[in-house]
């Protein structure tokens, strides 16, 4: 894939893909003021800002979206001591006006409000705060910007595209209130992961996601890992960041698992690529609307294996955390 290193639109003023956007990028340099939306282009642009976060003590999710002809909020919690799931889904059709997710090239602001559920995910020059309230989740942390992200465009055709832009390896810092109890956040075993979506989707799509930080022998590695849903195409979003320095892989990988069998370990192999992530805890999500269904398992755990950099280091991935996850969506 072409690196793209400098400023670039996403789409045409027609709503088709530009085709100087298709490439992967380092920075967030993508603008979206041109991507079409409403039923006169047929509802399929979608839009989300989602959060990640992992502490020894919690898994924190956080998403807001905006599907055209649906809205929705997910905030979730794990307490991983004890397995206490806590999750909040709410989702509106028609989408209404309570979801704010811009189309500019960051700093940004992203902000959801929708039953008793509000998010609210801010950029200063230096990072993210990051905000939730529910009633039984209450989040205030700060993760911030340092080293190469992850942006790469995935056109399947002119008029179907996504942008998708991973940051997987922030550090992350302050608050996470859970049914009342309090958790201080930060440290080298916390980490904070951002996926940005912006494009123009067909109906029915699948996808695996993966995703890994950590320090390992005193390099702070981190691990970007897809597939299905870029097959066929140019484009891979699968990458290893060393130190901040992103090294991007144009082949494909290969994953298997088990979904009958939620403590099944997921290996991923690749020319560059041998790990495994043993879970200690898979998360079943499913929403089932009139015209939204999704399914999703995402374990979340450890990686062990290695890793290969362009130039024949090969980096011990032996106690990254992270996850993966299977989604299958009809939107």
């Amino acid at each position: 894939m072409e690196e793209i290193k400098e400023p670039v639109e996403l789409s045409r003023k027609n709503g088709s893909l530009n085709p100087a956007a298709a490439g992967f990028s380092r920075t967030p340099l993508h603008a979206f003021a041109d991507l079409p939306s409403g039923l006169r282009h047929g509802w399929r642009t979608k839009r989300w800002e989602y959060w990640g976060i992992l502490t020894p003590e919690l898994a924190i999710d956080m998403t807001i979206v905006h599907l055209d002809y649906a809205s929705a909020l997910q905030l979730y919690a794990l307490e991983r001591a004890t397995g206490k799931e806590v999750s909040y889904d709410p989702l509106s059709i028609p989408p209404g006006s309570t979801v704010i997710l811009p189309d500019t090239v960051p700093p940004l602001t992203a902000v959801g409000t929708m039953g008793g559920t509000h998010l609210r995910f801010h950029d200063d020059d230096g990072g993210t705060h990051l905000r939730a309230e529910s009633e039984r989740i209450g989040v205030e942390l700060y993760a911030p910007a340092a080293g190469d992200v992850l942006g790469v465009v995935v056109p399947w055709s002119a008029t179907r595209y996504q942008y998708t832009l991973k940051d997987v390896a922030r550090e992350v810092s302050g608050t996470v209130t859970l049914d009342g109890r309090t958790y201080e956040v930060g440290g080298p075993g916390s980490f904070a992961v951002l996926d940005r979506g912006r494009g123009r989707w067909p109906y029915s799509k699948r996808w695996i996601w993966a995703a890994g930080s950590g320090t390992v022998d005193g390099t702070r590695l981190g691990l970007q890992l897809g597939a299905l849903w870029t097959e066929g195409t140019p484009a891979t979003e699968n990458a290893l960041i060393v130190d901040g320095v992103l090294h991007h892989y144009d082949d494909e990988v290969q994953f298997s698992y088990d979904l009958t069998n939620p403590l099944a370990p997921w290996r991923v192999r690749g020319d560059w690529i041998d790990a495994t992530l043993t879970p200690f805890h898979r998360r079943r999500a499913a929403t089932n609307a009139v015209l939204v269904s999704s399914a999703i398992w995402q374990a979340f755990g450890s990686w062990s294996g290695w890793a290969t950099a362009p130039d024949g280091t090969r980096y011990s991935l032996d106690g990254v955390e992270g996850w993966v996850e299977e989604a299958r969506n009809r939107w």
